[in-house]
C-alpha cells in the first residue's frame, strides 16, 4: 500500500539515489542539498510502498527563501503561487499514478494557503516527452521559455490551481 508522508532524516540517502538516477531530467541534488531544498521549502512528500521511499516533491511557494533562477523567472510573473522544484518517481513506482497524487496533495495544500497558480518547467531541448506529456494531461499550459547558457531549453508552465 502506498503511503504519502514528510520525509524522516533517514530517507536522505534514498532521496538523493532516487534524483540521481533522472538527474538528466532535474538536477544534481547530494545530501546538503537536499537538506537546503528541504529547509527553503514549503512542501516536501515522500511516497512510500512497504516502508521503501520510491518517490518525492519538493516545492516552494512564492516568497520563499530560495536562490534559483527558475524560481525567480516565475516569482517576476506570478503572485500566489507555489513551485514545484523537483518530481521524482522512481523506476519501481512509476505507471502507479503516483506523480498525480503528488501533485493533487501539493495543490490542496498550496490553495487551502491561499495559492491561486502551480507553476513548474520541463526540457524541451533536449526533450523530456514523459514530464511533457504528463504535465498537459493534467492542465499545465507554457507561460513561456527560458533558455540556458547550455543550450538546454526549457518550457514554464502553469496550471490554475
Amino acid at each position: 500500500m502506498i503511503t504519502f508522508r514528510a520525509p524522516k532524516p533517514q530517507d536522505t540517502e534514498t532521496i538523493v539515489a532516487l534524483n540521481e538516477a533522472v538527474v538528466a531530467v532535474t538536477s544534481p541534488m547530494d545530501s546538503a542539498r537536499f537538506l537546503h531544498l528541504l529547509d527553503v521549502s514549503d512542501f516536501c512528500i515522500v511516497a512510500e510502498d512497504a516502508g521503501a521511499v520510491i518517490g518525492f516533491v519538493i516545492a516552494m511557494q512564492d516568497g520563499a527563501p530560495y536562490d534559483n533562477a527558475n524560481f525567480s523567472w516565475f516569482s517576476e510573473r506570478l503572485n500566489k503561487f507555489v513551485y514545484i522544484d523537483r518530481i521524482v518517481i522512481g523506476a519501481g513506482g512509476r505507471g502507479k499514478g503516483l506523480g498525480k497524487q503528488l501533485y493533487d496533495q501539493v495543490s490542496a495544500d498550496a490553495k487551502a494557503q491561499g495559492r491561486l497558480v502551480m507553476a513548474a518547467e520541463m526540457d524541451l531541448v533536449p526533450p523530456n516527452e514523459g514530464s511533457l506529456g504528463f504535465h498537459k494531461k493534467n492542465g499545465f499550459v507554457a507561460l513561456g521559455e527560458r533558455t540556458y547558457d547550455t543550450g538546454k531549453i526549457v518550457s514554464m508552465q502553469i496550471k490554475n490551481l
